[in-house]
């Protein structure tokens, strides 16, 4: 699969509405076949910064993802909410689903 996580820093004036500009772009994605998941989640040390976690099945599905219409239509709105272009990470995993943190095991509860 294709991991992503990418980190957007949003203009302070709109960190509160961010899950709600960014809206429209989450849900075209999630419905996409290819994509395994896209979740937000907002840092707790700096309220302006959204980490992004996606996957999508393989690089056939990742690139069927940037050329959708919902994409392109995301970098038009989206940037001029931002401080700054957004930064990324981008890998391809030999899997297809999270794996557990065998380190931190929670015994079964009865």
């Amino acid at each position: 699969m294709i991991f992503i996580a990418a980190k957007f820093r949003v203009l302070p004036q709109h960190a509160d509405r961010w899950p709600e500009i960014a809206d429209e772009f989450t849900q075209a994605t999630r419905r996409e076949p290819g994509c395994l998941w896209f979740d937000w989640s907002r840092s707790v040390e700096d309220p302006t910064e959204y980490v992004l976690i996606e996957a999508f099945r393989d690089g056939e599905a990742g690139a069927a993802h940037v050329r959708s219409e919902h994409f392109r239509n995301a970098q038009r709105t989206l940037p001029p909410h931002l401080v700054e272009t957004p930064r990324i990470v981008n890998v391809t995993v030999p899997q297809d689903d999270w794996s557990l943190l065998g380190e931190m095991a929670v015994p079964e509860r009865s």
